[in-house]
């Protein structure tokens, strides 16, 4: 049973090594972030508005409001 959890942990460690590689096939990602802005699953934090999508429209990609 202790191998089991092992396993896992050294599964889950490789998928938190790798997803920066993932980005660089979404186009709309790499155009968000060269922009200073981040992707987001869920709304945009406050202060922050969703100013178009990132992994090809599954996430919104959240830039800073400017204030006037």
């Amino acid at each position: 049973m202790r191998i089991l959890y092992l396993l896992f942990a050294v599964l889950f460690l490789l998928f938190q090594a790798t997803p920066g590689y993932a980005d660089l096939a979404f186009a709309d990602t790499a155009e968000c972030r060269s922009q200073g802005n981040f992707c987001r699953a869920g709304s945009c934090p406050p202060t922050f508005s969703a100013s178009g999508s990132c992994h090809g429209g599954l996430l919104k990609c959240c830039s800073k409001i400017i204030a006037k």
